[in-house]
């Protein structure tokens, strides 16, 4: 199958923006149209993840409830039903392509340990080996307020990570990331983001979009660092007739903001602790010589003699933050001995690291 495409490997998301009208109803006209894009794409030979909001939106119209719920019962409600709703419009429409397409629902704690990280890589690998693409989404039917993710961002970030694709694309409903805000005519679209980036919280509107749960804040730290881990991200307009097959082309002009993804990549192990803050256990205190180390040109592992102070309560392999000496978190890691073992020799010289560097990722 010739694909003339850019890439081979992708996975979209797919904001509720994009995919809700105004009156929070689903958009099935946008669904459509994203639908015959991804239809092309596949048939090119391009193997596509979508990661696709508009669960609740969708559950929120069919159902008109009795009381006033709280937000995590009316979040379940709304998805439990909506999401039958969203998945089974996809499956129609795919199915006039002859495409088949396949649910994936996730939750936060799914990625908190390797073997349960694996096991969805496994999934979704056989699937888009037979022909089939995955339609992932967060379960909010049984997912927590504290454990869920901040958004879709953040899981079409982990799943870009964990299935090692070329490329994210995150479609809302502007243009992509403004040097101000995209309101303001004065206002432009920042076309390409690189390595120097300190400045570019002072763009970004905070604002969050009407039915989902994150903003350009959100989408651009997560832009960063998938593509500080080798993979090319672009923020684009999914309002926009045939954003797809335009963004993939060779030499693409459409507007949209691209992160330059890093010139190496980094390993799977490394890509799945990269993601794994959120999980941490505890916390890995270092002093100043440590942090140099650390933050040098080489490969170091942090060993005992480096850690100062030990906080919280964690079994080997557990994931613990790296704290710097003045208190700022520098990075994550997978912890080779428990809180226990690492208290007793914190400050002593020799013995194994507390966490190697093949399981250690710095921000």
């Amino acid at each position: 199958m010739n694909n003339s495409y850019r890439f081979k490997r992708i996975v979209v998301k797919v904001g509720s923006n994009v995919l809700t009208r105004p009156d929070g109803t689903l958009d099935t006209t946008r669904m459509s149209a994203l639908t015959d894009q991804l239809a092309a794409l596949h048939r090119a030979g391009v193997e596509v993840i979508l990661v696709s909001s508009g669960a609740v939106a969708s559950g929120r119209n069919e159902l008109k409830t009795q009381r006033k719920l709280d937000s995590v019962s009316a979040r379940q409600l709304f998805s439990a039903v909506g999401q039958v709703k969203l998945i089974n419009h996809y499956y129609e429409l795919f199915r006039e392509y002859g495409i088949t397409c396949g649910q994936v629902l996730t939750t936060k704690e799914n990625f908190s340990t390797r073997r349960h990280y694996l096991n969805q890589q496994h999934c979704m690998s056989v699937m888009l080996e037979n022909g089939v693409i995955p339609i992932v989404n967060e379960n909010d039917t049984i997912s927590l307020t504290e454990l869920m993710f901040t958004d879709n961002d953040e899981l079409s970030g982990l799943i870009a990570a964990m299935m090692d694709v070329e490329a994210l694309i995150i479609l809302s409903n502007i243009d992509g990331i403004y040097n101000g805000n995209p309101a303001d005519p004065a206002s432009s679209v920042l076309r390409e983001i690189g390595s120097q980036r300190d400045d570019l919280a002072q763009y970004i509107c905070t604002g969050k979009s009407q039915f989902g749960r994150g903003g350009m804040l959100t989408k651009c730290r997560i832009a960063m660092k998938v593509a500080d881990e080798g993979i090319e991200v672009i923020v684009a307009n999914g309002k926009r007739d045939n954003i797809l097959p335009q963004l993939l082309a060779e030499r693409s002009e459409v507007v949209s903001t691209r992160f330059v993804p890093a010139p190496r990549t980094i390993s799977q192990v490394k890509k799945w602790i990269a993601h794994s803050e959120g999980f941490a256990k505890g916390e890995l205190h270092i002093n100043e010589c440590a942090y140099t180390a650390l933050t040098g040109p080489s490969a170091t592992s942090l060993l005992p003699i480096g850690v100062n102070r030990v906080e919280g309560e964690f079994e080997k392999d557990d994931i613990v933050r790296i704290v710097a000496p003045d208190g700022e978190p520098i990075g994550v890691g997978r912890v080779a001995c428990s809180s226990a073992k690492a208290r007793q020799t914190m400050g002593q010289k020799g013995g194994r690291p507390v966490v190697h560097y093949d399981y250690l990722y710095l921000d």
